[in-house]
């Protein structure tokens, strides 16, 4: 297998045909599809993107993911290097066919200035996903196995329904070990990809 691809099992190309959608009908190539391909998707609010060719489709994300995401951003940007800047969904090109939208990420400042619409792996110093009912299967999965074979350091995956709690993963050759839980109402003390301190339970309040 060669980096940053994901094993063409029968799961991932499953896993195109489950994800609910709202999209209207598009004349597309037959699969696997391409980077290119998601350019002929509407803007219509879902989120696209690619395993090794097989299409997923997102909803838009729910009042408290999005919370979540905001929230998180905070903290991170709070504390955040110099050198270091924070966003959300930003499109990451692993391959031509290994295509994500992460729900935030911390990236150098100079990767500002590269490509002016993708980031490549390399670029990723952390990467973070928000659980969804619609997503469940891929954040606790499919994306633990992308991004570890992407070369991306840290993974966390922030499951709302719990807690909130934060899973963090970290890279150990070519795939993660396994994940260190930090539930609400304990304090999560991080050093990747900067010092940071905070509590899960500050993800799903309006105010931190």
């Amino acid at each position: 297998m060669s980096e940053g691809k994901v094993p063409d099992t029968w799961w991932v190309t499953a896993m195109a045909t489950i994800e609910p959608s709202t999209r209207r009908e598009i004349l597309l190539p037959a699969p696997p599809y391409t980077v290119d391909d998601l350019f002929k998707l509407p803007d219509d609010g879902n989120r696209y993107e690619l395993f090794n060719g097989s299409l997923l489709v997102s909803p838009a994300p729910t009042k408290l993911h999005q919370l979540a995401i905001v929230q998180l951003q905070h903290i991170l940007y709070g504390e955040a290097l110099p050198e270091m800047v924070v966003l959300s969904t930003v499109n990451l090109r692993v391959t031509d066919k290994d295509f994500y939208i992460p729900d935030l990420v911390v990236v150098p400042v100079e990767s500002m200035h590269t490509d002016p619409l993708m980031f490549s792996p390399e670029e990723i110093l952390l990467a973070a996903e928000v659980v969804s009912p619609s997503t469940k299967m891929r954040d606790r999965g499919l994306k633990v196995m992308a991004y570890a074979a992407a070369g991306i350091q840290s993974y966390w995956r922030v499951e709302m329904g719990e807690g909130p709690t934060v899973y963090v993963y970290e890279l150990n050759g070519d795939s993660y070990d396994p994940p260190t839980a930090y539930k609400a109402g304990e304090v999560a003390n991080l050093t990747t990809p900067f010092p940071v301190s905070f509590d899960p339970a500050d993800l799903e309040c309006p105010r931190r």
